[in-house]
């Protein structure tokens, strides 16, 4: 089993994997590391149950887990299991869920 699989974020907080940078362009240059661009996009990996609002309500995260989403450049916590990295980052610091 993998580790990340035993791990549960708490409140809202959401566990997500950047997408792997282009290492190609389109028309079959390669792309050397250090002049490629920092991934924004992220697929959520795993959810936690949401945080309590002041009015003692629930509040759910906003994502799912298997969706892709729009993550800051900078910020987060970053986690690492298995030799694979993740990234933390509160629901309300996610800026928008990407269509398919």
């Amino acid at each position: 089993m993998a580790a990340f699989r035993a791990f549960r974020p708490l409140m809202d907080r959401v566990l997500v994997q950047r997408v792997a940078a282009e290492t190609k362009t389109k028309s079959g240059l390669f792309i050397p590391e250090k002049a490629q661009d920092k991934v924004n996009v992220a697929t959520v990996i795993a959810i936690g149950p949401g945080r309590i609002a002041e009015d003692g309500g629930e509040r759910p995260v906003v994502v799912k887990v298997g969706e892709k989403v729009l993550v800051p450049e900078y910020g987060g916590t970053k986690v690492n299991f298995e030799d694979t990295d993740y990234m933390l980052f509160r629901d309300g610091d996610i800026l928008g869920v990407m269509d398919s």
